[in-house]
């Protein structure tokens, strides 16, 4: 097991992190009237550098720390991995701003003595007992347990107030845009964080979506103390790298079948001393006329 608490600020529920970054955020007001409020408003996403980046960053460090942890007790145990890793992340106790991050997994060991057939740090996999087999009979092992996470911001303009209150059966394309491309940044940064730690692929464990609405601070930075909302889309991608195996020496090429003699000649041979009478001679008969037109094509 491996733990880390981590105090997350600034105050208010990390309010300064839930920026939407719109430039026009506060001026609702002014387009219900029929002015132009300028551009469809974007979605801030953290791993484009939106304010929310440094909440994503410091979420990444805390599970880091939780996962280097058990790690280390796996290793001071005398195992090889674990499996059955399951990460959570809760509040502290009467702690506000302050959470726990948390990973338990279980550690293995293979047999033997041979430190060439042990891997030089411990893996990590959510996988448990049974899946694990499965992976190793078909080639693959696991390197390390990861997290994908992103968080984007989109600002609730005027058309989408036109949108939420219509009689009409339309597409909310502003939250269309939010849930999809804060999952695709989720993607994105598990695929890297796979690629740097060297895997071929990514074994998926837990996909995540929470979506809510608040309140908007660029709204009030821009007009004093103007009332306007976001949605907030927080995703979070679990899942296992993994590679291939890999052998230090290619397996020699064996010969299927060793030719003797030259042409055939032997074979021919035998199936001229035999005639095809009775059922057994047949069968005898086959065998050679068959490797006979093998030799030919």
């Amino acid at each position: 097991m491996g733990s880390a608490v981590f105090h997350i600020g600034p105050t208010g529920k990390y309010s300064g992190y839930h920026n939407c970054t719109y430039e026009w955020a506060g001026y609702n007001s002014y387009a219900r009237r029929g002015g132009d409020v300028g551009a469809e408003p974007e979605v801030a996403v953290s791993g484009s550098g939106a304010p929310s980046a440094g909440l994503v960053e410091v979420f990444d460090k805390a599970r880091r720390s939780a996962l280097g942890r058990m790690t280390a007790e796996c290793r001071a145990l005398g195992g090889d991995g674990v499996v059955s890793a399951g990460l959570t992340m809760t509040p502290f106790m009467a702690q506000p701003n302050c959470l726990e991050f948390q990973v338990i997994g279980t550690a293995v060991r293979a047999r033997g003595s041979d430190p060439d057939a042990r891997p030089q740090r411990p893996f990590t996999s959510h996988l448990d007992g049974q899946g694990f087999a499965k992976l190793l009979g078909a080639g693959w092992v696991p390197v390390e347990l990861l997290v994908g996470m992103s968080i984007a911001v989109r600002h609730d303009d005027y058309q989408s107030a036109l949108q939420r209150e219509s009689w009409r059966n339309v597409e909310m394309r502003g939250w269309s845009a939010l849930v999809n491309e804060v999952r695709s940044d989720a993607r994105k940064q598990l695929w890297q964080r796979a690629a740097q730690c060297g895997a071929d692929g990514v074994v998926m464990a837990d996909s995540e979506l929470r979506v809510w609405k608040g309140s908007c601070n660029q709204a009030r930075l821009n007009i004093n103390n103007a009332e306007e909302w976001d949605h907030v889309a927080e995703s979070t991608m679990v899942g296992t790298a993994i590679t291939r195996f890999r052998t230090l020496r290619q397996p020699q090429e064996t010969l299927s079948v060793l030719p003797l003699g030259s042409g055939g000649e032997r074979l021919r041979e035998r199936l001229a001393a035999m005639a095809p009478g009775s059922k057994g001679e047949r069968r005898g008969y086959e065998r050679p006329a068959q490797e006979i037109m093998e030799r030919n094509n």
